[in-house]
């Protein structure tokens, strides 16, 4: 326990409480306790045999505390990480890690200035769905890529109660959104998004989005597609990706990712099919001797390598994995979008 870094989550909701129960089983940090502006969260956290500290300042106070991870709504994240910053500690913010990029510059330029870490949790790299068509995309399985869809559709509208109020950073650009264009961004590495086009829903919500399309246009011409769903009672697939030598597919994050390549030589010519009232030749399926058709299973993964990667980054054994640069571009490409849904135009940008 004593090589362990300390951590106090601040927020005992739902993430709060997340992040609470992995720090009871981890093996590079120890639960200090928590904090939550909510006296009925305190005293939840003391039953569940946790120390809650009674006021912010209490905890910025222990110097005996080495992380501080905050879990509060979206609002709050600047002004806690610099307090957190400037008392010392290091810091990982909850997503989005700010409200803007104004916010996010200002927690940076703290976080230099006193030589502390500070990241966000981008968990969602750490996904198997995202992880494989990242593979994909980098060996070149279905060749040169030309589009990814990413979705994530529900049926529930916005869940909680903060999300829904524009003020405290809810809507489902910065709930989900925000980890699909994370997720984009960590997928085509380095290439650079050169336009923008977004559509918001409001079907549950006339103050926040509660769901989301925007299409993404990659400098080396890949269309990369996310949609946030919250009203949508059959799901898309997960992931859709076409490449010019084949097709892959995620139906749901817990299942293989199949993929169908074509195979080099020669076609047959197609036979042309019936389909509903009339004859199709373009669209006849492709004989069997013509593909490769495959599965991709889960690869293995462990989201605590998010915690592990930062305390080695505190240790100097490791450079932090979620960066400020990072950072920035997930946020302008969120601004962008709330750009582009309200002039509803087609942004032309170099992020």
């Amino acid at each position: 326990m004593a090589d362990k870094k300390k951590l106090v989550v601040v927020g005992y909701g739902g993430m709060g409480g997340w992040h609470v129960g992995f720090a009871q089983k981890s093996d590079v940090v120890e639960l200090a306790g928590i904090y939550d502006i909510k006296e009925e969260r305190r005293a939840l956290a003391r039953e569940n045999g946790i120390r809650a500290y009674e006021t912010l300042d209490e905890v910025l106070n222990d110097q005996e505390v080495d992380i501080i991870t905050v879990a509060t709504p979206n609002d709050h994240h600047k002004e806690i990480a610099i307090a957190a910053l400037n008392a010392g500690k290091n810091v990982i913010s909850e997503k989005p890690v700010c409200m803007n990029s104004e916010e996010l510059e200002a927690v940076i330029a703290v976080a230099n200035k006193v030589g502390k870490l500070f990241t966000v949790h981008q968990n969602r790299r750490w996904d198997t769905d995202k992880m494989r068509i990242a593979d994909l995309y980098k060996k070149g399985t279905i060749g040169k890529m030309l589009n990814i869809e990413s979705r994530i559709h529900g049926s529930r509208g916005i869940p909680g109660d903060w999300r829904k109020v524009k003020s405290e950073g809810g809507g489902m650009v910065l709930d989900w959104g925000v980890h699909l264009i994370d997720q984009a961004i960590m997928i085509l590495e380095d290439v650079k998004i050169k336009s923008i086009y977004a559509r918001l829903d409001h079907v549950t919500n006339t103050e926040v989005d509660d769901g989301c399309h925007i299409v993404l246009g990659f400098e080396n011409g890949v269309d990369y597609t996310i949609e946030v769903g919250t009203s949508n009672y059959i799901n898309m697939p997960r992931f859709y990706a076409r490449g010019d030598k084949g097709t892959a597919i995620i139906v749901n994050w817990n299942e293989p990712m199949k993929v169908v390549v074509k195979r080099v030589g020669e076609e047959k010519d197609a036979t042309p099919i019936k389909a509903e009232s009339g004859l199709t030749k373009t669209m006849a399926p492709r004989d069997e001797d013509t593909v490769d058709t495959f599965e991709v299973p889960m690869p293995p993964s462990d989201v605590h390598d998010f915690y592990r990667n930062f305390c080695a980054s505190i240790d100097g054994k490791e450079t932090q994995i979620v960066t400020h640069d990072q950072m920035r571009r997930v946020m302008k490409v969120m601004e962008y979008t709330f750009e582009s849904a309200e002039k509803n135009q087609v942004l032309k940008v170099n992020i």
